[in-house]
């Protein structure tokens, strides 16, 4: 039997473009925001331009994905980082000549942030594609270490680019980097769309009803996306916390702040490399889960009272774990979603996310100004922890079957470039 091997030519070239891809995001965020409070010394203004970057992921994923699930994802992956290549370019065309404009940088965040949000969508709807059947978890597990290594390499490369390069040069080089990636999107193969009708305003409506329908019957997959919505709100918020708690007291600095944060991302490498090496069964998904989400929030909820060097093993903790408990829902959840539904049923639980973080961090930030800062962590820890038990932990019978789902054999014939 022949061994099955997860770096297809497909594969690598989907990784490699992803790594392009992020490299460029970050390559330009970081400078973005370091320009627009350089220039407008406003927090306030500062904090518009990310909200503008958030906004397309509270509403727009939901209108968008019938349109995603209808056709090839590939014309939209290559199509939307053409555009963003395309936009790039046009940025450092504009400002090369004018002075800074405060609305010209809300407007292109705006834009970056409604083309992040469709490409997003659609790469998640053709990645499994991508992934070799019964590679799902190797596959998912690289996935996951990218971003995080991207993060940790680019953030002082991002920085030193700000000031040893004009703001034009920095558009240019990341519109660059961007079209290499579509470059490498194009080798890529897909399956043919057998579907050549044209899309009515009616089919489109029937596709929103139908999204919905489905969700109305996977109860399993209402509750653990529902879970991750509180779970990744409470984490946000604590993040907020964790920040001004680390400004105010006189044993913390920032620069702890930020080796916190790093040991996160250390740990969050160390299980992407775990899940690469070693399969979860199964059988054996829903209990290591359950064990994940209740360990993350029972470290939100007291680590504000740890000393130092435990609030560091904690977070490079909770980030091994929590990767791995992504990288097997993934895994999982995707293999369990109709090929056909999985734009927008992601594009639901987008929203749900965006709204969550929204809602907790605007919680956290007002209990902040009335309640002592390790008080509203341990009231978040156990929201956490309330969410974990009675949508994870309870409805045992709806949500083992998405965590032990796998893939059947996919007909791989009748691909095109």
């Amino acid at each position: 039997m022949e061994k099955k091997k997860l770096w297809t030519k497909d594969f690598s070239c989907i990784t490699l473009a992803t790594i392009l891809s992020a490299i460029g995001g970050e390559a330009m965020s970081l400078p973005v925001s370091l320009l627009v409070f350089d220039e407008t010394q406003s927090a306030f203004l500062s904090s518009l331009v990310m909200i503008c970057g958030v906004l397309p992921d509270v509403i727009l994923p939901v209108f968008i994905a019938p349109f995603i699930d209808k056709g090839g994802k590939k014309k939209w992956i290559v199509g939307l980082d053409f555009l963003l290549a395309v936009l790039y370019a046009g940025m450092g065309i504009w400002i090369s000549g004018h002075t800074f404009m405060f609305v010209l940088y809300l407007l292109f965040t705006l834009a970056v942030g409604t083309i992040s949000v469709v490409y997003r969508l659609a790469y998640a709807a053709w990645y499994p594609d991508l992934i070799p059947l019964g590679m799902e978890q190797k596959g998912y597990s690289i996935s996951s270490m990218l971003y995080p290594t991207v993060i940790i390499v680019m953030s002082p490369i991002s920085a030193f680019l700000y000031e040893k390069l004009a703001m034009e040069q920095i558009f240019f080089l990341v519109s660059g980097i961007t079209l290499l990636s579509v470059f490498i999107e194009s080798l890529i193969m897909e399956k043919q769309t057998r579907s050549s009708q044209t899309y009515t305003l009616q089919q489109y409506c029937t596709d929103i009803r139908e999204g919905f329908s489905y969700l109305k019957k996977e109860k399993g997959l209402r509750n653990i996306y529902t879970n991750m919505g509180v779970m990744q709100g409470t984490s946000s918020g604590m993040g907020i916390i964790t920040q001004v708690y680390y400004q105010t007291q006189p044993y913390l600095s920032v620069t702890m702040l930020g080796f916190l944060i790093s040991s996160e991302m250390v740990g969050r490498l160390f299980g992407g490399l775990l899940q690469y090496t070693k399969e979860v069964p199964a059988k054996k998904r829903y209990a290591f889960t359950k064990f994940v989400y209740l360990f993350y929030s029972l470290v939100d909820t007291v680590i504000l009272f740890l000393p130092y060097p435990a609030m560091l093993v904690s977070r490079f903790a909770c980030g091994g774990l929590g990767v791995s408990s992504a990288t097997i829902r993934e895994s999982a959840v995707q293999s369990y979603l109709p090929e056909q539904m999985r734009a927008r049923v992601n594009a639901f639980f987008n929203v749900l996310f965006a709204v969550g973080g929204v809602f907790f961090q605007f919680l956290a930030g007002a209990l902040g100004q009335i309640m002592p800062y390790r008080a509203v962590a341990v009231l978040l820890g156990i929201v956490g922890i309330g969410s974990v038990f009675f949508l994870i932990v309870l409805p045992a019978k709806e949500n083992r079957p998405v965590y032990e789902a796998q893939r059947t054999e996919v007909n791989h014939e009748d691909i095109t470039r």
